[in-house]
């Protein structure tokens, strides 16, 4: 297991980000999801090593998550969310010093940047200042500078923030790559369900601070509940509020189309019970193939 933790408490002040988190991810491409205020930005940060938990234990690669930080730094990757890039210097420069920081030696960092950076296509700017770069230049950048230092685990945070339809496909393109050719484990934290589900197999989901749900994604998506679409005909308030107390989740939506979350132990026939008891017309009625996004919506009870 490339990362494993037991039991980890971390807060800030009265607030507690993490609530007992116990965590043993297999190798592959991971993706973190989780409502904002879940948890995510406080568990890459001890898992980086920028953080000591409260209570608890961890190994990211083997190494103790408390005691050997910088061990961790040298062997993982990260590139967050915010720009965090150093005015005035072109990004071969940027990318090299960031390759010296993690441990390389300077020829050796300036040599692995130019190799890095033509291979993410900042080649033909790699001279630019950064300030001159655009949104998909500067996310090609800090995926540049996370794998300089040819680390075994990156961490990705919201990678396709703020890019247009194409940089978001090229980017997607990228850590695909990275994944299947490069023999680097990869977690991506991302609000972009759909990008998780194009990049990785396993998910993590957290929810204030717990770990909400795990596992394959295939998995999670056929064991955890079924789901429908009906189309209806009738009065439907008392149809959906007798649906609701069965514990099923009911999203209402245009011309009387409702998705419908089954939950297990319920059987489709009982829906169909409770519509001829109260009157209601079922002109439609399709299992669904689930999604990442409604397996989030599911777990953790938002839209």
């Amino acid at each position: 297991m490339s990362v494993e933790v037991n039991k980890l408490h971390f807060s800030y002040g009265r607030v507690k980000a993490l609530d007992g988190v116990d965590l043993a991810l297999p190798q592959g491409a991971i993706g973190l999801l989780g409502p904002n205020g879940a948890g995510k930005s406080t568990l890459i940060r001890i898992l980086l090593g920028f953080l000591v938990p409260q209570e608890g234990q961890g190994r990211v690669l083997g190494y103790d998550i408390r005691t050997q930080q910088s061990l961790i730094r040298r062997y993982v990757g990260y590139m967050p969310e915010d720009d965090c890039l150093i005015p005035g210097i072109d990004a071969v420069s940027f990318t090299a010093y960031l390759g010296e920081l993690s441990g390389m030696p300077k020829q050796e960092a300036m040599k692995r940047a130019h190799e890095v950076l033509y291979y993410v296509g900042l080649e033909e700017s790699r001279y630019r200042l950064l300030e001159t770069y655009s949104s998909g230049m500067k996310q090609r950048l800090k995926l540049a500078q996370a794998i300089v230092h040819d680390p075994k685990l990156i961490f990705l945070d919201e990678p396709t923030s703020g890019l247009d339809p194409r940089g978001r496909g090229e980017i997607l393109e990228l850590i695909m790559d990275i994944t299947s050719k490069k023999d680097i484990q990869v977690l991506i934290s991302s609000h972009i369900l759909s990008d998780i589900e194009a990049t990785c197999s396993y998910v993590l989901i957290l929810d204030k601070g717990k770990v909400a749900s795990e596992g394959k994604i295939s998995d999670l998506k056929r064991i955890d509940y079924s789901m429908f679409e009906l189309k209806l005909f009738g009065e439907t308030s008392g149809f959906i509020r007798r649906l609701e107390a069965l514990e099923c989740r009911v999203e209402e939506m245009e011309d009387k189309l409702i998705k419908l979350y089954l939950p297990p132990g319920r059987s489709p026939q009982e829906i169909f019970r409770i519509a001829a008891e109260d009157k209601v017309q079922i002109r439609h009625f399709v299992k669904s193939q689930t999604s990442l996004e409604d397996l989030f919506a599911q777990v953790v009870g938002v839209d």
